[in-house]
């Protein structure tokens, strides 16, 4: 029995994936499910497959981070694995990061090694933000020979402490898509934490299959990355990083759109107006909630 975990998913929009998520997951483990006003048939399927889950409805899309936090802050069990409606997990695969909990007391999260739908290893786990770009491409690494200290683990599917998490606080509100998990990593290392990669543990990550992408969806997603980004920045290096990097960015990406418009890609265009826009708008102040907020929420 399954009395200590609780696995925690967020969706939007899921339809296409959400079932792979609840056949994989063994019966008797508790279920939340907070949905990001989903306008398909995401909770039916929920409904039809997982009757007992605790389902929790935003009437407007809150963002995974401020999502998460909701589903966190209804977990009474010890653990939580928090875990993508894209990705497909097993009763082995879960049972191994119960394992290392159990091994490794003061680590407060557990990561499993990631594929792809086509079964290539997919990276779930990385050096601190600030240091990656001196690692460059990692398209081919294989996984580890045996379980990892590391700092970053993907926020698509981990194994998390409840004490911890309500010790150093969910996930940052102000934070509406992308890099929440890197926040997350890094305070829980600041708070004395270590962070461990399982590779015993393998989980099928099907990677963005929950949505349906469109022109819209690319400027939201190329917005928010960039905007969070800034935000991130700001968070642990200050604002005068924060506008340092920001400007930079902001030239780069505008020169960038500029270039590939001249050419006629439309598609990099677009993305690099989103991040000159996104990174404009954190320079400014702009809240990532700005839809909410628009909302009256």
């Amino acid at each position: 029995m399954h009395t200590r975990l609780t696995v925690v998913t967020v969706t939007h929009n899921g339809g296409l994936v959400i079932g792979g998520l609840l056949d994989s997951l063994p019966r008797d483990v508790r279920l939340v499910v907070v949905d990001n006003a989903s306008s398909d048939d995401t909770l039916d399927i929920v409904s039809a497959k997982r009757p007992d889950a605790t389902v929790l409805r935003n009437e407007i899309g809150q963002g995974y981070g401020r999502g998460a936090s909701r589903g966190l802050d209804a977990v009474e069990t010890e653990l939580a694995l928090l875990a993508n409606p894209d990705s497909v997990l097993s009763e082995d695969a879960i049972q191994a990061l119960i394992d290392a909990a159990d091994k490794y007391p003061d680590a407060a999260m557990f990561g499993p090694v990631h594929k792809a739908g086509d079964g290539h290893i997919e990276p779930s786990h990385d050096v601190e933000l600030w240091r990656r770009h001196l690692f460059g491409k990692r398209d081919g690494e294989l996984p580890p020979d045996g379980d990892i200290c590391v700092e970053f683990i993907s926020g698509a599917v981990n194994l998390v402490r409840m004490d911890v998490l309500k010790e150093i606080g969910f996930y940052d509100p102000d934070v509406f898509l992308y890099f929440e998990d890197d926040d997350m990593c890094m305070r829980i290392r600041r708070a004395g934490h270590s962070l461990i990669v399982v590779p015993n543990s393998v989980v099928v990550h099907l990677n963005s299959g929950s949505v349906r992408p469109n022109a819209a969806y690319y400027w939201e997603k190329f917005w928010h990355i960039a905007w969070s980004r800034i935000h991130i920045e700001r968070k642990y290096h200050g604002t005068v990083a924060a506008t340092r990097l920001a400007l930079r960015d902001t030239l780069r990406y505008g020169i960038k759109a500029l270039g590939n418009f001249v050419v006629f890609r439309g598609f990099q265009g677009r993305r690099d107006a989103a991040r000159c826009a996104g990174t404009w708008a954190a320079l400014r102040g702009v809240s990532a909630l700005r839809s909410l907020e628009g909302a009256g929420k």
